[in-house]
């Protein structure tokens, strides 16, 4: 919610910066299936090239931008289907990719963590975002041998959250600024007090504490971007590096992103995916009509004071989300919570600036625009295979709000826990028999029957955010907010147990107006989604049920 403000994850697609011309080299194991020349306003390079692999699956080249004011980029490689191409940026990718070539001036990882050495890790992860510096950091603390690879970039998007979350886990010197509570505008000019003090996180604070920690554990680091993951003999995996240089090490967990389809496999079928996306500006203003002592965690108001009657019930609803730095500056972001498919930066761009004309609000001077873009209800990774996944790579982002950070902080230290015991488990030689029963061991603890069954209810409620219309997601964020806080609260942070979520359903039935009941009845009965969800609940279908699961829980391995 509120985009990559609270649904922080990394994802830092390689760029290829060539202003007239490119080159796709659509890489697939290793193997070039395709190169074509593409130009900017090519056919191609608006929609992208699809064709058949030999393996009889489809492939999918990225489009080169045709934007005049952005330079032609291509995604390093090729996306491995339609759905990781979505992942990466889809029809967006050209500003996604923008958004992750920012430059800021924060500490460099290579300049305090030792340079990786050529000896067999234990454990290699790729991807330098939050999710792979604090699981890297952990599992070294777990006595592991552990090498961190990826480029050393800078953390580029504004994050936002709760300070309650973020002081559980440590880190409450990372936050910058905070406001006492937070402030949701529904109808009316009454704001709905939701009673949680909230914070915007300083990028460079963050960065800077994760390294450190990184440092102190003892991990190796290696600036270089991933080209494919092998296995070799005695139950080895091989990271090959654009650099040239080769990695061995027993396990690999790749926490590069979202878009890891070049690395990981995942369970197949599913609707397509959803996402997440916002359009940010942090603005001088001549004055701000809001309380600034106050987050404005949303604000669903028709800003053209439309009769809801002549409002088109397929327009896609918005929010405006704010954290005002003081009075006059102002970070303002237009959010769209779910569309599949993706909301485009230029609509939200274009209903930004009318709310804000609309609400007299007039910019004086742009500090930063941000291009915010989340993966939503993704499939899950298939939990049998030798490469390991964390943070967005591993579908840990909540699929109905898009949180993903606090998740993936906090259970670092119980999955990097998980790993070191699977290790352990499978005897200190490796062969390839140990390290696959150790990388299932782990996956299962990651993702285990109880964490599945949360998933189903949080793919529910997405499929149903999907369809509602504008009075409807009002009428569900009036309800929500009107819940028992330890639910509500729980829901947003994925803290509540599958039993716990079965009363969260009800006290929303309880609470909600008419109109809401019955598209949650309709909605349990006819969406495919209800199905699972039942079906992950009872068992039936090999959904495992709350009884007869016997999956690992995360909670479980605590201390170990």
């Amino acid at each position: 919610m509120g985009a990559a403000v609270p649904g922080l994850q990394s994802s830092s697609p390689a760029l290829v910066r060539e202003p007239f011309a490119a080159v796709a080299s659509c890489v697939c194991s290793g193997r070039n299936w395709l190169r074509l020349p593409l130009r900017r306003g090519d056919g191609g390079g608006s929609y992208g090239v699809k064709w058949i692999g030999r393996a009889g699956r489809e492939r999918y080249c990225p489009p080169v931008c045709s934007s005049a004011t952005v330079p032609t980029r291509l995604w390093d490689g090729v996306a491995e289907d339609r759905e990781d191409y979505i992942k990466a940026g889809g029809e967006e990718l050209d500003l996604v990719q923008l958004q992750a070539s920012k430059t800021f001036e924060q500490p460099k990882i290579a300049e305090r963590l030792q340079p990786l050495s050529d000896e067999t890790l234990d454990l290699v992860v790729i991807g330098c975002g939050p999710a792979g510096m604090c699981l890297a950091a952990e599992a070294a603390k777990q006595g592991l041998n552990v090498g961190l690879v990826g480029p050393d970039l800078p953390f580029v998007n504004n994050y936002g959250v709760w300070t309650d979350e973020f002081a559980a886990l440590g880190l409450e010197d990372c936050i910058e600024q905070t406001w006492g509570d937070s402030a949701m505008y529904i109808e009316g000019d009454s704001p709905i007090m939701i009673g949680r003090a909230y914070g915007r996180v300083s990028r460079t604070l963050l960065r800077e504490e994760l390294v450190r920690r990184c440092a102190e554990a003892g991990v190796g680091y290696l600036d270089s971007r991933v080209d494919r993951i092998s296995e070799v003999n005695e139950g080895l995996s091989s990271v090959l590096c654009t650099s040239g240089r080769t990695v061995k090490s027993r396990l690999v967990t790749v926490a590069s992103g979202a878009a890891a389809g070049r690395f990981l496999r995942y369970e197949p079928g599913g609707p397509e995916v959803s996402v997440q996306t916002a359009y940010g500006l942090e603005v001088e203003v001549e004055h701000y009509p809001y309380n600034a002592d106050h987050m404005l965690f949303m604000d669903y108001r028709d800003y053209r004071c439309r009769d809801p009657e002549s409002v088109d019930s397929e327009e896609i609803p918005t929010f405006l989300y704010a954290m005002p730095v003081s009075s006059t500056r102002v970070f303002f972001e237009e959010t769209c919570l779910a569309a599949r498919p993706a909301m485009s930066f230029g609509l939200l761009r274009d209903r930004l600036h009318e709310r804000l004309e609309k609400m007299g609000i007039k910019i004086l001077h742009v500090h930063e625009e941000e291009w915010s873009y989340i993966p939503v209800g993704v499939n899950l990774p298939m939990t049998t295979q030798r490469q390991l996944g964390f943070g967005a790579a591993a579908s840990m982002v909540h699929p109905a709000t898009g949180y993903s950070v606090v998740r993936s902080l906090s259970e670092a230290p119980l999955y990097a826990a998980a790993i070191a015991r699977a290790l352990r488990v499978s005897g200190g030689k490796a062969t390839s028999s140990n390290s696959q029963e150790a990388a299932i061991e782990a996956w299962n603890v990651l993702w285990s029957g109880e964490r599945k069954r949360q998933r189903a209810f949080f793919m529910f409620g997405l499929e149903l955010i999907l369809q509602l219309d504008t009075p409807g997601i009002k009428d569900f964020f009036v309800t929500f907010f009107q819940l028992p806080e330890w639910l509500w609260k729980g829901f947003l942070g994925s803290k509540l147990s599958s039993v716990d979520l079965i009363w969260f359903a009800l006290a929303t039935f309880v609470i909600a107006p008419n109109a809401l009941r019955f598209k949650l009845v309709k909605h349990l009965l006819v969406d495919p989604s209800g199905a699972k969800l039942v079906q992950s609940y009872t068992g039936f279908g090999g959904g495992g049920g709350v009884v007869s699961s016997k999956s690992t829980d995360l909670k479980s391995v605590k201390g170990i």
